[in-house]
């Protein structure tokens, strides 16, 4: 009788949304139990991060009633992150974000499943992306939210008239906190604008002169950049520093320590080292709880058809008051990503290792140490070494041929690609390959190149 209570009290609000109609509501929502059964079987959500949004994120959705949760996040947990996010304790840290977070939900909320991914995103094929009906990201890197974002269009296809085929939509809730502000955006590939649509949002990581850094440093910013950026290639030429490691990070905080002794500089700490390396905002416990709290509305809203979603992007400042706002901004009709696909014509003689080496030259992509990928089928993987060295054979083949000898057809591909000169990052694209001279295509088909 008590469990039966308590499950009652626990979808009591959520019943007032699934159970009964609305003036608001998606044209195809049916209201009923049935739809609240559903929603807890079948919905599969994926949350990319643990962090302080994260773990808001992974208890919001599981007391919203969804039931299968999949959490992904690389960090382990130190100590600078027991102050907001909450679901974890002194004696867990250096163990993984997303097995604690899994873990300490599910002791929580009866009924839910949570498995943790302790590995980077770029770790996980396509095929595990693609098992998800919506993912739901907690991010604080603008590179992670891209690559994601990529993932989540590489599934999109068009169809003749290049409107978007509805069952290739994969949704995506994105939420972003900055001290008091934050955001929460609906994307819907295709639909709605993507984060490559709105980049522009995020403004320019803030850059010091390196004669300010090497000569006149005044601040224990500057004195933590130069321990980053000049001494560490000093002292570990050609050694790639890595921001997740303890033992880098270490190095540099008592390297830019020394340095504000040497200049009388005050206030380098570890915190303010990790600060400024990785360009982490101070974060804000009560910011991340209403952020996330819109970002689980609007993942409900779309498994349910409830309500209307968001048009598209909600802003929330809290600097002085509370003040919140929607814009509908719009999707870019050439965007790279969720467009229908970069334009690439080949003969039919090229083969694997010649389109590789075609990207590679591309303008508008620019890739190196590229993998590709057609209907699921791995073509050729830079990695791990195995898989390499399985697809290796394929290179000297006809490209034509290893599709299927069709006439056009959309490939995936993944590899580097620089965002400014000194700067590289991981990327996703998406290309509509098209073979001349084969049946269908002709010089009319050519004259739309992206």
């Amino acid at each position: 009788m008590a469990d039966s209570t308590a499950q009652v009290s626990r979808s009591r609000d959520l019943d007032k949304l699934l159970l009964r109609p609305g003036n608001l509501v998606d044209p195809a929502f049916e209201p009923g139990p049935e739809l609240r059964d559903d929603l807890q079987r079948c919905a599969k959500i994926l949350v990319v991060g643990a962090g302080g949004l994260g773990c808001e994120l992974l208890k919001d959705l599981a007391l919203s009633g969804f039931q299968n949760l999949e959490v992904i996040d690389m960090d382990r947990i130190e100590v600078s992150n027991l102050n907001r996010q909450f679901l974890f304790r002194l004696q867990d840290v250096g163990k993984p974000k997303a097995e604690v977070a899994a873990k300490r939900v599910m002791e929580r909320v009866s009924g839910v499943n949570i498995v943790p991914h302790f590995c980077r995103i770029e770790d996980k094929d396509l095929d595990f992306y693609n098992d998800f009906n919506i993912i739901a990201l907690g991010l604080d890197s603008i590179e992670a939210r891209s690559y994601i974002n990529a993932v989540a269009c590489s599934f999109l296809e068009y169809d003749s008239e290049d409107n978007p085929r509805e069952e290739t939509i994969k949704p995506m809730v994105d939420g972003g906190t900055e001290g008091f502000k934050g955001h929460a955006r609906v994307i819907m590939p295709g639909v709605t604008p993507c984060f490559e649509c709105t980049i522009w949002l995020f403004p320019p990581q803030v850059k010091f002169p390196l004669c300010t850094l090497a000569e006149t440093p005044r601040t224990a910013a500057h004195c933590i950049e130069y321990a980053h950026l000049i001494k560490w290639d000093e002292v570990h030429s050609g050694k790639a520093f890595d921001p997740d490691d303890p033992e880098h990070m270490k190095w540099v905080y008592l390297e830019a320590v020394k340095r504000a002794e040497l200049f009388g500089i005050p206030g380098v700490t570890y915190t303010l080292t990790q600060g400024v390396v990785k360009n982490i905002i101070p974060a804000i416990a009560s910011t991340n709880a209403i952020i996330s709290a819109a970002c689980a509305l609007e993942t409900l809203k779309i498994a349910s058809g409830c309500s209307k979603t968001l048009s598209n992007y909600l802003t929330y400042n809290g600097v002085a008051g509370v003040h919140t706002k929607v814009t509908e901004f719009v999707k870019e009709k050439d965007c790279l990503v969720c467009g229908p696909g970069i334009l690439v014509e080949l003969d039919k003689s090229v083969t694997l290792q010649k389109f590789i080496d075609i990207l590679e030259e591309h303008p508008k992509l620019l890739l190196s140490k590229t993998s590709v990928t057609h209907k699921g089928k791995n073509l050729y993987m830079q990695a791990p070494p195995i898989l390499e060295e399985m697809t290796r054979s394929n290179l000297t083949l006809l490209l034509f041929e290893l599709m299927g000898k069709i006439s056009k057809d959309t490939i995936h591909v993944t590899g580097i690609t620089a965002i400014s000169k000194d700067k590289k990052t991981s990327c996703l694209r998406k290309l509509r390959v098209v073979f001349k001279g084969t049946d269908g295509i002709t010089d009319m088909d050519m004259a739309g190149g992206a």
